[in-house]
């Protein structure tokens, strides 16, 4: 059978499936392991690829950095951390107009460098942040769009799983990875704030001001959220001071968030199996999606469609500029119908060989890439977090809540704009501390 034809009829059957609601991870390897079958017409070859593909997943040590890192999140979570967060945001910035908004976006944040889930943070400031904006009279829609938009931090600000899982599956450098979030993930913040402040000064009803809180309250506040601080800057400086591999610090950070739990408030025996029991079902989740990945991946490569796309679009005659438009128009509509990681996966055997062959960075387009999913998951008709929000407070209307989301897409749209048109912003910080290796 012709190669192409293989493979459309590959990802049509793919679609089909995760249409009938069967795990991408599943469908993906299934489809490889046909696809392969049908192109090479030896079934014990292709299954030897499936055999092969699984063995390595679960034998690497790279990838033990997925439960580790979910691990810590997971007992970050259970301590309390969370609320200690928006608490101290909430004493240095509730006073503002739209404070409570500036507090949840920070918090987001804070919480995404010790959760690296965009769903998880979204869940868990709806939790702490929506009653808090309510019981102060702050507009629905903007309350919100503060939590759905901040929530979508969780993966850009490091550690992050899905950098983790794209510098796995691409062969880069995971504290590249890291290094180069930083000014996109600043970025970030500084213009969702800066869309608050907009949307507030005008329409001042939406955010009424809070009292400025004394700097005694103040000052407990900052204490109280020792524990969040201590392990974001254990994580991070041991990996960018060189004192831990990202692996290493994933288990420092796994362990010490475990700690804080056992001396903390909030432990049980329900809470620790609930933890332990997340992360046994995540990761087993991401590693078949992984070894599907994989599998999918190793197909389409020797299908040769990777390069009969680059020299179609090449025919095409687009500037490069022109491709990574169209390619955005397409993550953000995958980021709005799809989880994450299958967003990222399915597409990659594609999608990679096209942006080296323009001449991109790799580590650029990885972070670019997550940001327009991360768009998505904000993004009308679907959205990820808007459901994720609104499952967890049926009383808000949906079109309340994409309403509410207005501000923060525009703000996404112009930090996309920047990030592509100035590729520094994302490959100074790596350029500047010389990394390079892998792990």
């Amino acid at each position: 059978m012709d190669p192409l034809l293989v493979v459309g009829l590959g990802l049509a059957g793919m679609f089909l499936l995760i249409a009938l609601h069967v795990p991408v991870g599943v469908a993906m390897g299934a489809t490889g392991l046909v696809c392969f079958w049908l192109l090479d017409g030896d079934f014990n070859l292709a299954f030897s690829i499936l055999k092969t593909e699984t063995q390595g997943a679960l034998s690497s040590l790279e990838l033990a950095v997925i439960p580790l890192f979910l691990l810590m999140g997971g007992f970050a979570t259970a301590a309390g951390m969370s609320t200690d967060l928006y608490r101290l945001a909430q004493s240095w910035l509730g006073h503002l107009r739209g404070g409570l908004a500036l507090a949840t976006i920070g918090a987001c944040a804070g919480f995404g460098a010790v959760c690296g889930s965009s769903i998880a943070t979204t869940a868990t400031m709806t939790k702490v942040a929506l009653p808090e904006m309510r019981a102060r009279g702050y507009a629905a829609r903007l309350a919100a769009g503060a939590i759905a938009g901040g929530g979508s931090l969780g993966m850009l600000i490091p550690p992050s799983i899905l950098m983790v899982l794209y510098a796995i599956l691409t062969e880069q450098s995971v504290l590249s990875m890291f290094a180069g979030a930083v000014v996109p993930g600043v970025l970030a913040v500084l213009l969702y704030m800066a869309a608050i402040a907009v949307h507030v000064r005008l329409f001042p009803a939406a955010a009424p001001r809070s009292e400025r809180q004394p700097w005694r309250d103040r000052l407990q506040a900052s204490a109280r959220s020792w524990r969040v601080v201590a392990l974001a800057f254990v994580v991070s400086a041991g990996i960018y001071g060189g004192a831990f591999t990202v692996s290493e610090a994933a288990a420092v950070g796994g362990a010490l968030a475990f700690l804080f739990y056992l001396v903390g408030r909030g432990r049980s025996r329900a809470s620790l199996l609930e933890v332990l029991g997340d992360t046994a079902g995540t990761t087993a989740m991401l590693f078949v999606v992984i070894i599907g990945a994989s599998t999918m991946s190793y197909f389409v490569t020797i299908s040769g469609a990777p390069g009969a796309i680059v020299d179609w679009i090449r025919d095409l005659g687009l500037p490069p500029l022109g491709v990574i438009a169209i390619l955005a128009v397409m993550f953000v509509f995958l980021g709005s119908v799809f989880d994450t990681t299958a967003g990222m996966v399915i597409t990659l055997p594609f999608v990679y060989p096209l942006i080296l062959e323009l001449g991109y960075d790799p580590i650029w387009w990885g972070l670019v890439m997550i940001v327009l999913i991360e768009v998505g998951m904000i993004t009308p008709p679907i959205g990820l977090n808007v459901f994720v929000l609104h499952g967890m407070a049926p009383d808000l209307p949906l079109g309340e809540i994409f309403r509410g989301i207005v501000p923060f897409l525009i703000a996404d749209i112009l930090r996309l704009v920047l990030l592509i048109l100035f590729p520094q912003l994302v490959l100074w910080l790596p350029g500047l501390l010389g990394l390079g290796s892998y792990y």
